[in-house]
């Protein structure tokens, strides 16, 4: 399976003209090199960025939200490596999986600062890389599985686009967001440090160690557009020798996919709703999560009621409550505490409190629209 996918991406790469030699992938117990391409994960000549031989790109059902950047997932495993899917936990890899992560803007006009806001699919994608012509890559960040647990690193990508290097103290872009409109909004766009990896990563409060957020069956039980053909994101997985414990896709939770762009006529607002804020809160409102002392947990196995935060009072949000006593007022949107953090960018206040600096303007709406449906009364 990762010889047809290897042929058939070469395939791809010569029809758009790419000239970029694919790396060798490999993976470093130790120190991690300056230059992202050492990985061998990604290449680019600055016109197009190829997803290497061997590396098998990925999507999630519903994102996370990061400034409206659009995202480039890709995993790899070392030769003869496997990884093992344990009921709907994140997904056991083995030492010496590389996890990537790249970010990055369609263009707006000539001014580089400028990037577009778009809820388009991985705009630029054609199975193998991104057809850079368009496109602006700001970082690549790495998850790499050591003896002694994870370790993350941010690589920052230069303005000719064809090499990112090791950046550990992070970097603050100064970036403007161009609406479909036209109206344009400043975006400071944080580049995390090592540390900060951090704050996204640790998911279990008790241990500290960080983990990899997004690489559930249920997040990844989704069809998604490869060199040689559209497949199921788990069976590619299954098939490539890489995932034990799973049968095929079918046997599988799949989370609900939501993009923003559903014509709300059609839309599920409770099982959509359900699966942003998994997403977007659950790995810290959790049972073991860092958020655990809020009493909120946001756990798609949490049943909606007073844990997930129907008419239940903030334990200790301080200015993120805006006045309003409950997380959720059923039919109050206006009322409910989720609303006002969501709507805020302030850093105080917000909530995601990190990963964004501006509002996610659809994801408001649809959690407004679905506590606007809940029914309930508070008292």
């Amino acid at each position: 399976m990762l010889r047809t996918l290897a042929i058939a991406a070469a395939l791809a790469l010569a029809a758009c003209g790419g000239v970029v030699e694919p790396p060798q992938p490999r993976t470093f117990p130790g120190d991690p090199p300056e230059r992202l391409s050492d990985w061998g994960m990604l290449a680019s000549d600055g016109r197009y960025l190829r997803v290497s031989d061997g590396v098998i790109a990925y999507d999630m059902n519903t994102a996370l939200f990061t400034d409206y950047a659009h995202k480039l997932r890709t995993i790899w495993l070392p030769e003869g490596a496997q990884a093992a899917a344990h009921d709907d936990a994140v997904i056991d890899f083995p030492v010496g999986t590389v996890i990537t992560k790249t970010f990055y803007y369609p263009r707006a006009g000539a001014d580089p600062a400028h990037v577009a806001l778009t809820l388009d699919d991985m705009p630029g994608w054609d199975g193998a890389g991104l057809d850079l012509g368009a496109l602006r890559v700001i970082e690549t960040r790495i998850l790499v599985r050591r003896a002694d647990g994870w370790a993350a690193f941010p690589y920052v990508w230069n303005e000719a686009q064809t090499e990112a290097v090791l950046r550990r103290i992070g970097e603050l872009r100064r970036l403007t967001l161009v609406e479909a409109s036209g109206e344009t909004r400043p975006l400071a766009y944080l580049i995390p440090n090592t540390n900060q990896c951090a704050a996204c990563h640790v998911t279990d409060a008790v241990t500290r160690v960080l983990a990899p957020i997004g690489p559930r069956p249920r997040h990844l039980n989704r069809d998604f557009a490869y060199a040689d053909g559209v497949d199921n994101q788990l069976d590619r997985l299954i098939a490539a020798g890489w995932l034990t414990g799973l049968d095929d896709a079918g046997a599988a939770p799949r989370a609900a996919r939501w993009t923003g762009r559903e014509a709300w006529e059609s839309l599920d607002l409770d099982v959509a709703a359900r699966a942003w804020l998994d997403i977007n809160c659950a790995h810290c409102h959790s049972p073991g999560g860092p958020a655990r002392t809020s009493g909120l947990h946001l756990s798609p196995e949490t049943p909606l009621g007073l844990q997930y935060g129907a008419c239940k009072p903030p334990i200790a949000a301080g200015a993120g409550t805006g006045g309003r006593r409950f997380s959720i007022v059923p039919g109050q949107p206006e009322q409910s505490i989720f609303i006002y953090r969501l709507e805020s960018a302030r850093p105080a206040v917000m909530m995601p409190e990190i990963g964004r600096s501006t509002v996610h303007d659809e994801s408001v709406e649809l959690i407004a629209r679905w506590i606007e449906s809940l029914e309930g009364d508070c008292g």
